[in-house]
């Protein structure tokens, strides 16, 4: 699966799951939750930024059990948030591995390069 169609899938499985009363398309690691209190945002928030989230770093599936990448995504349209998603194809879902608001410290202005 390529970048392009990863995207598409994110998109695809992040609208499926609004549209489900349980949302049960979108699965949340124990870390992604932790990280979602301490940046005092909301799963909501997160589900609906990744309908039209933009892939920014694709990782190698190198001693990884699912294809992952790192999103960022939108919450009003004003503020970014980075979120690393795994790609489980088989069941048609997502699990959410992290999520933060990222640093002008550590991202350029587009929040899609990093600062070296």
């Amino acid at each position: 699966m390529d970048k392009t169609q990863k995207q598409a899938f994110i998109r695809r499985i992040a609208s499926l799951n609004l549209q489900e009363p349980r949302g049960s398309r979108i699965l949340w690691s124990r870390h992604a939750i932790t990280e979602l209190l301490a940046e005092g945002l909301s799963r909501n928030q997160i589900e609906r930024a990744l309908v039209d989230c933009e892939i920014v770093e694709d990782y190698p599936p190198l001693h990884r059990p699912l294809p992952d990448c790192l999103v960022l995504g939108w919450m009003e349209q004003t503020c970014p948030v980075h979120i690393v998603v795994a790609l489980d194809v088989v069941k048609q879902r997502l699990l959410i591995i992290t999520v933060y608001k990222p640093s002008a410290e550590e991202w350029e202005n587009d929040w899609k390069t990093r600062k070296s």
